[in-house]
């Protein structure tokens, strides 16, 4: 019986270590999936204590029963009894009892102004297309390399990113199955797609050397497994794809830790890992390099403010009396500011109503919160306001952006067709959301937002400013169809305009030229909306 139990030991400490090598579970007792790793491990071991730890009960020639060991009975207890023990662990650790370390997971500052603390919006800066629009021009871009598009596929993470300050999304390239990865591994995967997310502007940019550490990998060139070797104690969060300022690709893992078991979520840290060469480091929070854009996941952000809404009064509170209990949205954006990425996101009333109390923007980087006291629309009912101007084209609305537009919190929502291309662009008040303007996208994001400003009755006197300027440099480049021309003035300032502005006047300004300029003011390059020559 002695060596039996030897040879059951040794069997399954065959078989955890194969099933580490798949599962990867982090050996960390705060981890839900350590535990459940440790219940498969504990199962395998049962059943073959149950091969040689059970016997058959004979009655003459038949089997009347099947009669367990007492050392067996008592190691299937054990399941329950540690199932019971997570139980009461969690229990006490618990909003139940814990309802203000809940509460206080994430500090929100509701002492900001929205006209002080978000800037004007600047056009060139305003990500205009949405996940899936973006993930659509992805595939297309894909399906004109020749070359790579038979052996690879692109991933569908597509991350948003302030790079050198332009706003695009990046996705690398994956192996397209077990036999490509096979006939590829040697150079790796040689590209990654990035789209600008404010013209839709695509590329797939190649590398030197190819990125050999990816989800769709297989053996140590996984990128999970890679991580798991490397940091066998972490809890990792979902991966994102970022770029460093000069174009390099990295993997960017949040660690987590957990109260209890999987309770009370926080990010400690981040480990970022080279996919060309495997090198990686870890970052806590406060050292996370300025060109990392996420951090803190939505979900998590998400998850921390509902329970700032929910147990900031109590946990009692929370369900009987709920005074001032408040809660997200259904849905979130971002924006970019300062060159970070930002979190948006409106506050509700737990009655789910259609409207919002305010909202949130939460920087992905250092989880800075703020809180805006804006009564208004909630988003979906600014969604549908802005497809009832346009019902009879069957448009969809994307989720609004939350800009700021002449000192007034405003909703900006792209409208798009059944193949997902924008062809609308409105503007919605976000205190009556009845007051929506719908402009063609072809007139372009400016000239959409001057029809808003004019029909709504408002006066542009936030961000359009008149000035003269003496022509220095001129240059030209199509965008989606539509010609633009920029301009460097005498100062050294940049300024850009669409053909639409002025057809008959711009192709014929020449270096030296005056021109007398209505534009709007932004960081980088000058909106011109009106112009003349002296």
């Amino acid at each position: 019986m002695k060596k039996r139990n030897i040879i059951n030991i040794v069997v399954t400490i065959v078989f955890m270590l194969v099933a580490y090598y798949f599962l990867l579970p982090p050996i960390n007792i705060t981890a839900p999936g350590f535990w459940v790793f440790v219940l498969l491990i504990y199962l395998f071991y049962l059943f073959l204590n149950f091969l040689s730890l059970g016997s058959f009960v004979f009655s003459g020639r038949h089997i009347t029963r099947f009669e367990f060991s007492k050392y067996f009975k008592i190691m299937v207890a054990v399941i329950p009894c540690g199932f019971f023990l997570i139980l009461f662990v969690n229990f006490v650790l618990s909003p139940i009892f814990n309802s203000k370390g809940y509460s206080t997971r994430i500090v929100i500052n509701q002492d900001v102004s929205f006209k002080e603390s978000v800037k004007p919006v600047d056009f060139s800066h305003v990500p205009l297309l949405d996940k899936d629009s973006t993930s659509k021009i992805g595939d297309r871009v894909m399906g004109e390399m020749t070359d790579l598009v038979s052996q690879f596929t692109v991933s569908n993470l597509y991350t948003q990113i302030n790079y050198n300050n332009t706003i695009v999304r990046v996705t690398p390239l994956e192996y397209d199955g077990l036999i490509k990865y096979f006939t590829n591994r040697s150079k790796g995967i040689t590209g990654y797609i990035m789209v600008n997310s404010v013209n839709g502007e695509a590329n797939l940019i190649r590398l030197e050397k190819g990125m050999k550490y990816v989800p769709s990998a297989i053996f140590n060139e996984n990128l999970y497994r890679k991580l798991r070797f490397s940091y066998p104690t972490e809890i990792f969060g979902s991966e994102n794809f970022e770029l460093d300022n000069e174009g390099n690709p990295y993997w960017v893992i949040p660690t987590i830790k957990y109260v209890g078991v999987g309770l009370k979520e926080e990010i400690t840290g981040v480990v970022i890992l080279n996919p060309i060469t495997g090198e990686s480091k870890k970052y806590s929070v406060k050292d996370v390099p300025s060109w990392v854009d996420h951090v803190y996941s939505a979900n998590l952000i998400l998850s921390q403010v509902n329970d700032w809404g929910l147990y900031n009064g109590g946990f009692l509170n929370s369900i009987f009396g709920q005074k001032n209990v408040v809660a997200t949205t259904t849905g979130y954006n971002y924006m970019v500011q300062d060159d970070d990425v930002y979190l948006y996101t409106g506050i509700t009333s737990v009655a789910s109503d259609e409207s919002n109390l305010g909202f949130i923007l939460t920087n992905m980087r250092t989880k800075e919160t703020n809180y805006y006291l804006i009564p208004g629309a909630e988003e979906y009912s600014a969604m549908a306001s802005a497809e009832g101007q346009v019902q009879q084209m069957k448009y969809t609305s994307t989720f609004p952006l939350l800009i700021n537009l002449n000192g007034k919190a405003t909703y900006l929502i792209s409208l798009k067709d059944n193949a997902g291309l924008v062809k609308m662009y409105a503007f919605v008040d976000v205190q009556n959301y009845q007051k929506v303007v719908v402009t063609d996208a072809n007139e372009g994001i400016v000239k959409a937002s001057e029809n808003y400003l004019k029909n709504s009755g408002v006066e542009n006197n936030n961000s359009l400013a008149n000035k003269e300027i003496t022509v220095r440099n001129i240059y030209t480049a199509m965008i989606d169809g539509n010609t633009y021309y920029y301009f460097i003035d005498s100062d050294n300032k940049k300024y850009r305009a669409s053909i639409k502005v002025g057809e008959k006047i711009l192709p014929f300004i020449k270096v030296g030229d005056r021109l007398d300029i209505s534009y709007l003011e932004s960081d980088e390059i000058f909106e011109i909306t009106k112009l003349n020559t002296k």
